[in-house]
This record gives C-alpha cells, structure tokens and sequence, in this order.
C-alpha cells in the first residue's frame, strides 16, 4: 500500500480503486501537488460534481484528493454493507491512511459534512480544517423525504428508469441552486452516470441507506474537534440548507466556527461559485499558518 502511494504522489493526476474489505472498494481521484485537501461529496455527488473545483485548488498549489464514500459515485456499492455515517467515516480515514496522507485540510459537501465531523473527531491527525458546504452535524445520512422515495425504488426501472432518476435530479438540483444555470444535460448525465452504469446496484445501495441505522450519535462528540470548523451556506431560498437549530447547535459545541453565507448561491455552491469555496479553503489555510509559531512555542 505504501508503494502505492508512492507511486500516486509521483504523479499529478490519477483515478484509483482502493479496497478496504471484501466487496467495500472506494474510488479515489487525486490531482496536482502541495498541500493535501481533501474532497467527500454527498449523498447525490461524486468525483464529478467537483470539476470546476479542483482545477481552481490545484492551480492554487493544493493537491486535491477526492474520495467518494461507499454508494457513492464509482465506489463499490454492497447490498449489506454498514452504511452509517460512522462507518463511512471510518473508511475515508482508511482510505487516507492508504494513501499515506496526513494533516490535510478536508472540504466535505452535504451529508458529507456530517461524515467529516466524525473524521475529524475520530482521527485529528488527518484533519486540519473543516471547511462544510451546506454540511450540518446530521444524525443520519437518509432524510425522511429521501426514505419516502425509496419506497417506490422497487418501481424505479418499471417506471422509467434511468431516464426518470434523470428527471428526478435535474429537479432536485434546479430546486436547490440559487441560480440553476448551471443545471445543463451533460450536468445531470454526469451526475446520474453511476446510476446509468449500475442501476440495480445504486437503487440497493440507497435502499440499504435509507434504513440504516446510526450507533453512534454525533453531537455529544462535537466538543471533541479541536481544528478550526467553517461552515458555507448558501445565501438564496433553496432546498436542502442547512437549519438554523443546527448553525446555533455547532455555534455552541465546536471550539472554533465560523460560518460564511454565499450571497446568490443554493446548495450545490461549489457549482455555483467554486471560486467561494477557494477562498473558504485559502482562508483555512491562512488562519493555520498565522497559528504555527504558537504551536510550535514549548
């Protein structure tokens, strides 16, 4: 594994499978050199929703590593598996460990959010900062509109299949942008590309999210994350945001929070305006850099 990685950070591009336990592999794209920051789409996202992105972090001198959970994008997606946001967690620590990576700043999307709480307590030394895009501290990856509409997955493929997933988020992401002019054909196709290539596979794996169950509650653990936590919110009307019970729940438990509002911008921001995510990540790194010296101080 460790020559794996080697190999990885040799290079400036890459798409990688790595597997963690039988039938659980994750897809992993990593680009450009320097600092580590790593990207975990949500629950609807993958690799692909962070086009525009990363060439705006790798131009800045960053080295994005991408690691879709398992379910998600191309990673593996099992039947059976523990499909909790603890679990997910810890398969994106393993993943980083296999890629020998370290201290890296992560910015996480959605529900991920939530999975990168959990890394952040669970494994500080991978966790730098924690940049949340629309990510609140969530008890659970399936919302309760997302589990009602997993009872008519069953019916998905009689009803249209594929082309019906395609309507259903061209709607859903429409729904959730403050300005959905980015919301094109070739968009959605990309977002729906999983699905299109395993359909049975994507509709078992959301079924088995919508009914797993969390052991292991997030908020008594949040007092736990140390690194400095930002939270994106976009600014407009839109489906998906982050509630205020939530803002005023991290306000109160995390050591070091800030929240950014995005004027214009709706769930998927980094679509939107990637270049707000860029300074919320430069921001980061500005904030640790001016802390160094105090830590290094005895």
């Amino acid at each position: 594994m460790w020559l794996l990685a080697t190999v990885l950070l040799a290079d400036s591009a890459h798409s990688i499978q790595i597997p963690l336990a039988p039938a659980e592999t994750l897809h992993v794209e990593t680009s450009g050199a320097g600092e580590p920051v790593v990207l975990i789409p949500g629950l609807f996202g993958s690799a692909f929703g962070f086009r525009e992105l990363v060439p705006l972090l790798t131009a800045r001198g960053y080295r994005t590593i991408v690691i879709e959970p398992l379910g998600i994008g191309a990673s593996a997606r099992p039947p059976r598996a523990d499909y909790s946001l603890t679990a997910q967690a810890d398969r994106i620590a393993a993943a980083l460990d296999t890629l020998g990576v370290r201290h890296a700043l992560v910015v996480a999307h959605s529900v991920g959010g939530s999975e990168a709480f959990r890394l952040a307590y669970r494994r500080p030394d991978l966790v730098e900062a924690l940049v949340s895009i629309e990510g609140g501290p969530a008890e659970t990856a399936a919302t309760p509109a997302f589990k009602r509409a997993m009872r008519f997955a069953p019916w998905i493929k009689i009803l249209g299949g594929v082309k019906l997933i395609r309507w259903k988020i061209r709607n859903m992401l429409i729904a959730s942008s403050g300005d959905a002019g980015w919301v094109t054909d070739s968009v959605v196709r990309g977002y729906t590309a999983a699905a299109a290539r395993d359909l049975d596979g994507t509709l078992k794996a959301f079924l088995a999210i919508a009914v797993t169950r969390e052991r292991i509650r997030l908020e008594p653990h949040l007092g736990e994350i140390r690194c400095p936590v930002r939270l994106l919110i976009g600014g407009s009307q839109h489906e998906g945001d982050v509630g205020r019970d939530e803002v005023a729940l991290l306000r109160r438990a995390l050591p070091r929070f800030a929240v950014d509002s995005v004027p214009g911008a709706g769930h998927f921001l980094y679509e939107e305006q990637p270049i707000a995510v860029v300074a919320a990540v430069q921001r980061a790194a500005a904030a640790l850099a001016a802390r160094a010296p105090d830590v290094a101080d005895p």
